[in-house]
C-alpha cells in the first residue's frame, strides 16, 4: 500500500510513538462492532470533514483494499455535502477521483 514519504520519516523518527499510534488505531478497530469495510468508510467520512487531502486518498485507497466500490466511496463524499459544505465536499471529491483514476485503484 502507498504512504507518504512523510509518514515514513515519521515512523523512522518516532518509533515509540508510532509503534503506540498503531496500537491505538488498532485498539480503536476492536472496541466496536463494524466491519473493516464500514470503519474505512466512517474514517473517510471524518477525512473528508477534517478537509484533509492526505487523509481523504489515504482512507480511500483502505475502503478499496477493504471492498468498498467506487459508488459506495463517492456517495460518502457526497453526503458530506450538507454538513461540510460545497467546497470541502467538491476538493474531497477531487481527492477521490484522483485515487479512483489511478492505476493502481
Amino acid at each position: 500500500m502507498y504512504l507518504p514519504d512523510i509518514y515514513k520519516v515519521f515512523s523512522e523518527r518516532f518509533p515509540a510513538v508510532f509503534k503506540d499510534y498503531q496500537q491505538l488505531g488498532h485498539s480503536t478497530r476492536q472496541a466496536g462492532p463494524l466491519d473493516e469495510k464500514t470503519q474505512d468508510l466512517v474514517k473517510l467520512g471524518i477525512a473528508v470533514g477534517a478537509n484533509s487531502q492526505g487523509a481523504v486518498m489515504s482512507h480511500t485507497r483502505k475502503c478499496l483494499a477493504a471492498g468498498a466500490s467506487p459508488e459506495e466511496i463517492v456517495h460518502v463524499v457526497l453526503l458530506a455535502l450538507t454538513t461540510t459544505g460545497f467546497p470541502n465536499m467538491i476538493a474531497a471529491l477531487r481527492w477521490v477521483d484522483t485515487v479512483l483514476a489511478s492505476p493502481k485503484a
